[in-house]
């Protein structure tokens, strides 16, 4: 066994649950709404003791670089499956802000040593405002106009 192995890479969100993104990078971005909120869990074996292990990743929009973050990970036994989530985020929000994101990231320990790479794509989507009043589903009967009047005489102003 190698000393690092990624089993699986999943994105949280609280609108749309989890989706578990391939390990090659292929495949379809994931679709996430702009201004919600963001978690990635990492799942992987360690095949002998590693101490200090990071996970840094970099975020790139319009191959620009847009984001990066290191997060320390801890100090792992050999063995597993251990299942890390990384602190939730909450996304852009804009027009100017949807489309693909490319993120990489890769595995050290306490030295250095890059044990191991991921890449993987999601794709932020515009959420459209909702109507400030609704309208009455169709066939509902429409709400009268507010009381000028009450019961018992005119309504004080």
């Amino acid at each position: 066994m190698s000393p690092f192995e990624l089993m699986r890479v999943s994105l949280a969100q609280e609108e749309r649950g989890t989706a578990v993104l391939p390990l090659d990078g292929d495949g379809d971005p994931v679709e996430v709404p702009e201004g919600g909120t963001m978690s990635v869990a990492l799942a992987f074996r360690v095949g002998e003791a590693i101490d200090g292990l990071v996970f840094e990743e970099t975020r790139r929009y319009a191959g620009r670089v847009v984001g990066t973050a290191r997060t320390t990970l801890g100090g792992y036994r050999e063995g597993g499956p251990y299942e890390v989530h990384l602190p939730p985020e909450r996304l852009p929000v804009g027009r100017a802000n949807c489309g693909v994101y490319e993120v990489t990231g890769r595995f050290t320990d306490s030295t250095g040593r890059v044990l191991g790479r991921e890449h993987h794509r999601f794709r932020l989507v515009h959420q459209p405002a909702p109507p400030e009043h609704p309208a009455p589903p169709l066939g509902a009967p429409a709400a009268p106009p507010p009381a000028t009047q009450a019961p018992n005489g005119p309504v004080p102003a």
